[in-house]
């Protein structure tokens, strides 16, 4: 079985914006939120779509997806976890308790506020996810990287051809991810940036996924004039 998880755990910040998480905020007509979720509920490939968010905002995010989807079962609505990887965890243990974890059982985890994901981004997310058990949605790096020690000065210069920059969906195995994840110490944990980092820090493979350059993550104000002109020329219904 295949499920989508939508990570909704912000509280916007960055955005500046102390009325709601930046994942309520409209572009177009619609909540940032409802755009992302309604990638996932066209997918017929998903068994359920699991959204998770703080508490404070599970009942308003249930009534959004009523408002913009109707009565449906195949989206529920859970709080999420003191951390991305905890909420992620929250997931798995709803799955479990409802389906069962199975070999096969796949979690699609993405970004509440990348909103622009394409079917064919999914797709690769489920196929790959299914071949290697790991993938990370990705683009490459187009500006040279540099690395600080101490945020000063440069201490190294890597090869822009290896250099990649990470988006979602990043699609994981669920038994081998809570397997992982619960073999890890309290430091493994601490610097842990994300779900591919538990498998690099096992020493697990990740299979890379093609990205797209405007499956952008809408962080800050620029953000949103980004988003609000790509939905005026289109590119929610085009790249579906």
């Amino acid at each position: 079985m295949v499920f989508g998880v939508i990570l909704a755990g912000g509280i916007g910040s960055r955005m500046g914006n102390a009325e709601k998480p930046k994942q309520f905020i409209k572009i177009g007509d619609k909540p940032i939120i409802v755009h992302t979720i309604e990638k996932f509920f066209v997918h017929t490939g998903m068994e359920k779509i699991i959204v998770l968010c703080p508490k404070q905002w599970v009942e308003h995010t249930r009534n959004l997806v009523k408002q913009y989807m109707g009565e449906t079962d195949r989206v529920v609505v859970l709080e999420g976890g003191t951390t991305r990887n905890e909420t992620i965890m929250n997931s798995i243990r709803y799955v479990e308790e409802n389906y069962g974890l199975e070999d096969d059982t796949l979690l699609v985890t993405h970004d509440s506020v990348r909103p622009f994901l394409t079917h064919r981004i999914i797709e690769d997310n489920i196929k790959y996810g299914l071949q290697y058990g790991a993938v990370d949605t990705v683009i490459a790096a187009t500006d040279t990287i540099v690395a600080s020690e101490d945020g000063k000065v440069i201490t190294a210069v890597p090869d822009r051809s290896q250099m990649y920059q990470g988006q979602t969906p990043q699609t994981f195995n669920a038994k081998k991810l809570k397997e992982l994840y619960y073999s890890l110490t309290d430091e493994e944990k601490a610097i842990l940036t994300d779900a591919s980092k538990i498998f690099v820090i096992k020493g697990e493979k990740v299979h890379l996924v093609r990205g797209e350059v405007f499956n952008i993550k809408i962080t800050y104000p620029y953000d949103l004039r980004v988003a609000e002109s790509l939905i005026q020329n289109g590119e929610m219904e085009s790249e579906c």
